[in-house]
């Protein structure tokens, strides 16, 4: 039975193990800082894996290269707004980044929470910070490596409070000067059917997606199901493995459901395409079908890391954004499309001016 990518090495591009070598030029000014005037305008392109064509076209129309039977399975998890700024007893300004706020309130209470925490001088145990409202943290535990194990006191719902007085968490490619400044992301930085609260950064494929646009998928023979990934801040951190194959992926909380699992086993069995939408999707999937060896329901936690040469058993398709060099991100999509597609379609991303990253635009690979 399969956890990691290791027993999976059966065919694709597997001409090379160096992280260097998922590089690619990108001028800064394509990386977006804000959201596309509306969602569903975004550009999109198309990539066709088997001869490898490209069509430049916009994500409204993206229905054009669906079919009808096609499963889309988008990601419904809710970011929560899980920044705090406070003060330490000092008067020190300190930050607090909440990492797991889907954690149960009972276990909150007892192990508390763990943060990402940025002040001036390292947080100690034993410390209690003061944020807005009167809202208290206890720090339990300090690891010496900027994580922290936290406690709220005054509180058994983590979530409502971080709702009230929180600031999301964007990536930190995208700069924010006040708070003033990012209102917009407290609507854009989200998905239009987010559900379930507890991810730290946007499933962005999806953030593409409205309403009405799923709704005219409908209508012309596309299902859709949903699953549940908490997206977690490590999604951005670096490959720092010369060989990416020693590098480890955080931990996610995921929830796969019956009703999910059984649309996406009858899509299977009537040869009906899976169609991804973000690469959390496809983890999800492909995790679950690599521990049980079928797709059934799963809830817990998720460290699949997919690179070339592994064997898709479950996803056909994919709905995604451009990814940054280097990431374990561009390594799944290469995994799925090949090294050598993917970085000639981000090259004539590039040359197109394409928008990148989570704010970005969209591709879809066939």
């Amino acid at each position: 039975m399969r956890t990691h990518l290791q027993a999976s090495m059966a065919g694709g591009d597997q001409t090379s193990r160096r992280i260097e070598d998922y590089d690619y030029d990108l001028p800064p000014e394509l990386i977006a800082q804000h959201p596309a005037t509306a969602r569903e305008l975004s550009r999109l392109l198309v990539l066709d894996r088997s001869s490898g064509a490209l069509i430049h076209s916009r994500f409204d129309r993206i229905g054009e290269y669906l079919r009808p039977g096609d499963l889309l399975v988008v990601n419904d998890t809710r970011v929560v707004p899980a920044r705090l700024l406070g003060h330490k007893p000092s008067g020190g300004r300190v930050e607090l980044l909440v990492l797991d706020p889907y954690t149960p309130p009972e276990l909150g209470k007892t192990q508390g929470y763990c943060c990402l925490a940025k002040a001036s001088k390292p947080v100690r145990q034993g410390q209690i910070m003061e944020f807005s409202e009167g809202v208290r943290a206890e720090v339990i535990r300090a690891s010496g490596d900027g994580k922290v194990q936290v406690r709220f006191p005054d509180t058994t719902n983590i979530v409502e409070v971080l709702d009230r007085i929180g600031r999301t968490p964007l990536p930190p490619y995208i700069e924010r000067e006040t708070a003033e400044d990012s209102r917009e992301d407290l609507i854009c930085y989200q998905t239009e059917y987010a559900k379930h609260p507890g991810a730290v950064a946007a499933p962005t494929a999806g953030l593409h997606f409205t309403k009405p646009l799923l709704k005219r998928l409908s209508q012309a023979g596309i299902e859709t199901s949903a699953l549940t990934l908490h997206v977690g801040y490590g999604t951005f951190s670096p490959i720092r493995c010369e060989d990416f194959r020693q590098h480890r992926m955080h931990p996610e909380f995921i929830e796969l459901g019956e009703e999910t699992a059984n649309a996406v086993n009858r899509a299977r069995s009537e040869n009906r395409r899976v169609v991804a939408v973000g690469t959390t999707v496809v983890r999800t999937l492909e995790w679950v079908f690599a521990k049980r060896g079928e797709v059934e329901p799963f809830r817990g936690m998720c460290d699949h890391f997919i690179y070339p040469g592994y064997r898709f058993e479950v996803v056909g398709s994919m709905v995604t954004n451009f990814h940054i060099p280097k990431s374990s991100l561009i390594l799944l999509v290469s995994a799925f499309a090949g090294r050598g597609q993917i970085l000639s379609a981000y090259r004539e991303a590039v040359r197109e001016r394409y928008r990148f990253f989570s704010y970005g635009d969209a591709m879809l690979i066939l």
